[in-house]
């Protein structure tokens, strides 16, 4: 006898339809899944054996046959145990398949106990999008599935109230989590900048690069403050809208890496990655492509610590999303698209032993190894980072008088008026920070008063800027003008922005 059960195979961030199909004939006993399975989906033969008889149902002992159709599309990890035994159950008419419009996703315990698995967001929004009525995914995914509206959610918590729903039984219901509502109960953390001591000139910065979401590198001796920085950049960061929360939900949903009983990230990722991580960690890939750390902090900040120690292979990696703000990753049979839309924050040592241009401790560096530190960072990647600032030690007034500044809500309230100015202005090219706009929007939508052009045409004598250097300071500039409140560019938006290009340890 022949059944169906519709299922659901992710692909990148994407997922499409599959028919999981289950023959049994009366033959020598085996069991056969073809498809391009891969080994985990091999694997699910004896998980789906035992479940079945640990459930009180009976394995056929004649032949069976799995095919999960498109035959030509690689089919990986456990989401199809559950529909294999369910289409088994009703191919040996232990289970009645009366609801055509459903797709079932779910790993199986040996118990017969369905477990959560990765990427239910994409897969609901695939099963919505193709017209499906409903959906049965594990209990602990249900809250997670419920966010796509239009979707009726099955949540089941063993194979034997699988079956029961997949004949038509009643469910309970599940809530749908209100988005907006779990944004507005967003918990605030705990980092602020008045944590931070003096650096009135880095904190500058900071607010400028977050206000139009320019990538930014601090460099300064060890104990400077760099990393305790990094991580208040997040506090002065414009929430995230319900529409960026769901991208991003689905990007940790698909890596695995949703809490359980989390239905929605509510922050902004902060990603912080060692200097050790390989290129394929940072950027993304593998057999089966899946997104790197890139994407994992998409609409938030990657913090990249001791810079020039990471592999040339992974910061080399890093140009195409800091340029395009995704990732293409591509195979012989396939070519996946991740997102990576990230604000880049990286911190390094002016030199290998941290104290060059410390007025306090001597540079014990030889000067070849300054040459081969130096080219660890390509004149391309460097080219791509806005912002580039010194942080200097803490002065003993700063330390002693214990000056701290302005707190974060502060500075986040500037930030968020002078993202309020860039939406206005920037709707017409479809972007939302001053960062994301393309040279012709450049041309387009930023306007320069006559003196400040002068100043950009010096300076890209003298300081010997590429073309896209340029962009990129008069997009900082525009971002100086915006926190102020200006519609035009000016002389001193453009000074300040220079200011900020090369910080005083490249110039030595």
């Amino acid at each position: 006898m022949l059944a169906r059960v519709q299922s659901e195979a992710l692909s990148g961030l994407d997922s499409h339809a599959v028919a999981v199909e289950a023959d049994v004939v009366a033959a020598a006993p085996a069991f056969t899944i073809v498809g391009l399975p891969d080994a985990a989906v091999q694997e699910s033969r004896e998980r789906v054996r035992t479940a079945i008889v640990n459930s009180r149902y009976e394995f056929p002992s004649r032949r069976v046959t799995v095919n999960l159709a498109p035959a030509d599309v690689r089919k990986a990890g456990p989401s199809f145990d559950l529909p294999i035994a369910l289409a088994l159950l009703c191919a040996t008419g232990q289970s009645r398949c009366l609801l055509a419009d459903v797709a079932a996703i779910g790993e199986l315990g040996l118990d017969g106990a369905i477990r959560p698995v990765a990427g239910v967001l994409a897969v609901a929004q695939s099963a919505q999008r193709r017209g499906l009525r409903a959906l049965l995914v594990p209990s602990a995914n249900a809250r997670e599935a419920a966010l796509v509206s239009g979707l009726r959610v099955l949540p089941a918590a063993t194979l034997r109230e699988a079956a029961a729903l997949l004949a038509g039984g009643g469910a309970p219901a599940v809530e749908r989590p209100d988005p907006e509502t779990l944004l507005r109960d967003e918990a605030a953390g705990n980092a602020d900048l008045l944590d931070v001591l003096g650096q009135g000139r880095v904190k500058r910065v900071l607010e400028v690069a977050v206000a139009g979401a320019h990538n930014l590198l601090m460099v300064g001796p060890p104990g400077s403050g760099k990393t305790m920085l990094a991580r208040r950049v997040p506090s002065i960061m414009p929430p995230l809208s319900v529409a960026e929360a769901i991208d991003v939900t689905r990007v940790y949903s698909v890596a695995g890496l949703l809490p359980a009983g989390v239905p929605l990230v509510v922050r902004r990722p902060f990603r912080a990655p060692h200097h050790t991580i390989s290129a394929i960690g940072l950027v993304g890939g593998g057999a089966t492509p899946r997104p790197g750390e890139v994407s994992l902090a998409h609409l938030g900040v990657l913090f990249l610590d001791e810079f020039p120690e990471f592999r040339t292979s992974a910061l080399e990696g890093l140009r195409q999303p800091l340029e395009d703000g995704q990732v293409t990753i591509s195979r012989a049979l396939t070519s996946l698209t991740f997102p990576a839309r990230i604000m880049l924050v990286a911190a390094m040592n002016p030199c290998p032993c941290g104290f060059r241009g410390d007025k306090g401790r001597e540079c014990r560096c030889a000067s070849h190894r300054l040459a081969q530190y130096a080219q660890r960072l390509s004149g391309p990647l460097l080219d791509r980072i806005d912002l580039r600032i010194d942080v200097p030690r803490l002065t003993p007034r700063d330390r002693r008088e214990r000056l701290q500044g302005e707190p974060s809500a502060v500075v986040r309230g500037r930030v968020l008026r002078a993202r309020a100015r860039q939406r206005l202005r920037l709707a017409p090219a479809g972007v939302g920070a001053n960062a994301h706009l393309s040279a012709r929007g450049l041309r387009e939508l930023c306007v320069l008063e006559p003196q400040a052009v002068a100043i950009l045409d010096h300076a890209y004598d003298k300081m010997r800027l590429s073309a896209r250097a340029c962009d990129r300071v008069t997009k900082v500039a525009q971002t100086i003008a915006d926190l102020e409140g200006s519609d035009t560019i000016l002389s001193r938006h453009v000074a300040e922005s220079l200011s900020y290009r090369e910080p005083s340890w490249s110039r030595r």
